[in-house]
């Protein structure tokens, strides 16, 4: 890793300093996705792609080309993102859109000799699908924050977790939500302000906690313990539950108004949840539909692949990762994991992040796999420029994704 990191360390050091002019385009593809391409005058060959998190606004002109994209540049590597043409849950065509950006690229200044994916949460699984189906060129490498590896799977938690909250805080006073189990109904003008507004007047999360009533603390304390969702995440994932759930099963390029998942033989591990949670089955075309957009299958041929993860990460688990490696060749993967004091999604420090991709440099250009000591050893190098800290355990172990996501049947 000493050849990569040195450079980094060089190109950080002068990213204060005038440096040579990049040139920038940015359009549209034929498929409606917006992209932004930069490309260094002492381009090295190498085009690192860039896949943002989950949104559900109108897609619009991209600004976003990744968190360490100016010290890239730096380093001589052209960058480029896009938008992909769908919002929400768009994987469904994600891989098209970044065969068309890679398209736009070769038109304007040849094809790149080697291609490097990365991404964040949703991002990341965007990431995953193209390393398996995508045809983007010599693809060696790719990595991740935070991702969302597990695939389609989150979706049922998603699902337990509106449905937990339906059960716990439907009867509360202001709290109930409409929508259920089969989500809201196409172009309901429930806004994101009500449902916090819903949230918050079951649970008091908006109050001091020595504000909240007993029945508060009680929905709280039952919400976390029967979903596994930190109390800082609750109500960002009832927010996601609820719109971005309704957006999967109604949107007409997604599943076209029919449940994808399901909860019919979950047993949750709590009497009074299985008895008293509403049901609902799959139907079993949207279920597969949504499998194959996207649940990995670990087919990424000699491409390596660097995860970061922070550990208590409440709105994408960690145990994704777990998942992930299940069905990635180890020798393919490496997983990094920061400990944090407080739970975060995506909350990595800048020399985390320099020391993961500094690392994968190194993989990819011959040196060895690789161990979460070493990616802690390199980031504390990092640290002088930065003075943030460096939180990788080499000790972490990943539990399984059945350990947060309730197990459905094959």
């Amino acid at each position: 890793m000493k050849k990569a990191l040195s450079s980094l360390l060089c190109t950080t050091a002068l990213l204060a300093s005038p440096g040579l002019a990049d040139t920038e385009i940015d359009g549209q593809t034929e498929g409606g996705a917006f992209y932004k391409i930069i490309v260094p005058d002492s381009w090295n060959g190498t085009l690192i792609l860039w896949n943002h998190g989950f949104d559900l606004n109108p897609i619009g002109p991209i600004t976003d080309v990744g968190p360490i994209a100016d010290l890239q540049l730096a380093g001589d590597y052209a960058v480029a993102g896009t938008t992909l043409r769908e919002n929400g849950w768009a994987v469904f065509k994600s891989n098209q859109d970044l065969e068309l950006l890679v398209d736009v690229f070769e038109a304007n200044f040849g094809p790149p000799e080697e291609v490097v994916v990365t991404g964040a949460s949703f991002g990341g699984l965007v990431t995953a699908a193209a390393l398996e189906k995508a045809d983007l060129g010599n693809v060696t490498g790719a990595l991740t924050l935070c991702g969302a590896m597990g695939g389609s799977r989150n979706w049922d938690a998603a699902l337990d977790i509106r449905l937990i909250y339906d059960l716990v805080c439907a009867k509360a006073p202001g709290g109930r939500i409409p929508g259920g189990a089969t989500g809201l109904e196409r172009n309901s003008p429930l806004t994101e302000s009500e449902v916090e507004a819903a949230v918050n007047a079951c649970t008091g999360l908006d109050l001091p906690a020595g504000q909240r009533t007993n029945k508060q603390k009680k929905a709280i304390r039952q919400l976390t313990q029967w979903t596994t969702v930190p109390e800082e995440f609750i109500q960002t994932t009832m927010g996601y539950a609820t719109f971005a759930f309704a957006d999967l099963t109604h949107d007409r390029g997604k599943l076209k108004g029919r449940p994808g998942v399901g909860n019919d033989e979950v047993d949750y591990g709590v009497k009074r949840v299985n008895k008293r949670i509403e049901r609902v089955s799959a139907k079993a075309g949207p279920e597969r539909k949504l499998d194959r957009n996207y649940t990995p299958n670990g087919n990424v041929g000699n491409v390596k692949i660097l995860n970061l993860h922070t550990d208590k990460d409440g709105l994408v688990f960690v145990e994704n990762q777990a998942e992930y490696a299940s069905v990635v060749p180890p020798r393919n993967l490496t997983v990094g994991v920061v400990v944090e004091d407080e739970p975060s999604h995506c909350g990595f420090t800048a020399p985390e992040v320099l020391a993961g991709f500094a690392a994968l440099l190194d993989w990819i250009e011959g040196g060895p796999q690789p161990a979460v000591d070493t990616l802690q050893e390199e980031c504390e190098d990092l640290q002088p420029f930065f003075n943030e800290p460096c939180r990788f355990d080499p000790d972490f172990v990943v539990p399984e994704l059945d350990s947060r996501i309730r197990p459905r049947k094959p």
